[in-house]
């Protein structure tokens, strides 16, 4: 936990979430100031940005004197002691609108608060806000036909990305210090390089994804915390990790290690690929890459280029996967309500389901992207990539030039897909800036339970691209 006397003059709504809890428990800060300065932040900047679709702002004041009550009357706290949060909207929230993009789940007000939401909760962490997300968490960018449209806060004429794009254009604007998305193909890490912030995809199962929509796609997907940086994300990550004794994935103990591999003093092994394997990239985010590994280098890792033993169609398959499972039970749902589905849900539903073959095949593509990457990790011990090929794009592109070649939207993908499929950590570092002053981050993978290893890479790794202390939109 940070120590709470601290130099950094920025607002209290730019102070890390780890700041303000040791500010909030040695009286420096009461919780009721800093939940109404991000109330304040909020009125300030959303009208354009439009990240926030539900505001608990009563209940959160409310919540903000019970904090400041327990601290005065010596109670024991939790690390989130009187911190204020936020929360995607696909994640479940107890008297709370949850309608998850969609018009077929309008006015939605679920009774149970999701683990992740529950876990924050029991942290001392106060409910902020609800954030926006595409239909169904199904797309890149965060629109739909219920809450609208987000836009990236250093440059509103660019999308924060999806299907966490809401929480991420939240979270680098200053409206929440720290909160929960969920990521099916990017959705935590995509958004969080867009937009200059933080964010984990552990290993499949490290969190609980009970109360997530859709529950379909629990084999897939990964719920997981988002932050300005990568020490509130480990913070959130300690917080959320362990099972909930309800999602079957979840069953790995709290304090579960990888077997490292590695002899006591041996140096991390980093082995680091953007083109080769994720082209096209941007050339300003491979420089990234490139120099990341120079830094880690320095910082005494034994550092290589590689050539990936296999990436496959890692894309392809897990779009097979996750839209074969996951379309017949939209169909059930739009049934005679489907002129009320936005064009990411109306496109979910005219695909044919996939044939058994088709299905099959993609199942045989993630075991074996999985045995390559059991087999990867025996010689290494993180693998350094690009987060996203291409800094955020305009609004509703379809297609993108990245260095000099025209690739679908769907490109965004090609460096996170892989570990989805393969359930691998994934840590989105906020590292640099690009020509066009936009963010640039870069991705941190690690062998299976190894989240300790890249969160630590990763605090040490950012912001020394260029990104410093640049702030978005005033």
């Amino acid at each position: 936990m940070k120590d709470a006397n601290i130099s950094d003059t920025s607002p209290v709504y730019y102070q890390d979430a780890g700041t303000l809890a040791a500010l909030i428990r040695t009286r420096q800060l009461s919780s009721r100031e800093v939940v109404q300065a991000h109330l304040d932040r909020i009125a300030a900047v959303n009208p354009p940005i439009n990240a926030v679709v539900t505001l608990m702002a009563e209940d959160a004041l409310k919540g903000a004197d019970i904090a400041d009550k327990a601290v005065a009357d010596g109670a024991a706290l939790g690390p989130l002691h009187g911190v204020p949060y936020s929360i995607k909207d696909s994640l479940d929230t107890a008297g709370v609108l949850t309608q998850r993009g969609s018009k077929l789940f309008a006015g939605n007000i679920p009774d149970t608060d999701a683990t992740a939401v529950a876990r924050f909760k029991a942290a001392g962490g106060i409910p902020l806000m609800k954030s926006n997300l595409p239909e169904f968490s199904f797309w890149t960018e965060s629109d739909n036909l219920v809450t609208g449209r987000t836009n990236n806060p250093w440059n509103l004429e660019r999308t924060p990305g999806g299907s966490s794009g809401g929480e991420s254009a939240a979270l680098a604007a200053g409206m929440s210090p720290i909160g929960i998305g969920s990521d099916v193909m990017i959705s935590l890490r995509g958004p969080a390089a867009f937009t200059g912030i933080a964010a984990l995809k552990a290993t499949h199962g490290r969190v609980p994804y009970t109360g997530h929509y859709p529950r379909v796609l629990s084999h897939w997907w990964h719920v997981g915390a988002m932050a300005r940086t990568v020490g509130d994300v480990a913070v959130g990550h300690a917080i959320l990790k362990g099972p909930d004794g309800i999602d079957g994935y979840a069953i790995h103990a709290r304090d579960a290690e990888p077997d490292s591999g590695r002899l006591a003093g041996q140096p991390i092994r980093v082995g680091w690929v953007s083109d080769t394997a994720f082209g096209p990239v941007d050339p300003e985010i491979t420089a990234a890459v490139i120099a990341a590994a120079a830094q880690l280098a320095n910082l005494g890792c034994e550092v290589e280029e590689v050539t990936l033993p296999y990436i496959g169609n890692a894309f392809g398959a897990l779009a097979t996967l996750v839209y074969g499972e996951i379309v017949p039970s939209i169909k059930v749902l739009a049934a005679g309500r489907e002129s009320e589905l936005h064009a990411v849900g109306a496109g979910a539903i005219a695909l044919s389901d996939p044939s058994f073959v088709d299905f099959a095949a993609a199942h045989a593509e993630a075991e074996t992207l999985r045995s390559a990457f059991a087999g990867f990790f025996q010689k290494y011990d993180v693998l350094l990539t690009p987060v996203n090929p291409m800094t955020a794009t305009p609004h509703g592109a379809k297609e993108v030039a990245v260095n000099g070649v025209t690739v679908p939207w769907t490109h965004v993908m090609a460096a996170t897909a892989p570990f989805n499929l393969t359930g691998l950590p994934a840590l989105s570092v906020p590292y640099g800036f690009s020509s066009e002053n936009l963010p640039i981050g870069i991705q941190l993978v690690a062998k299976w339970l190894d989240e300790a290893t890249i969160l630590r890479l990763g605090a040490m790794l950012e912001r020394r691209g260029g990104l410093g202390d640049r702030r978005p939109i005033s």
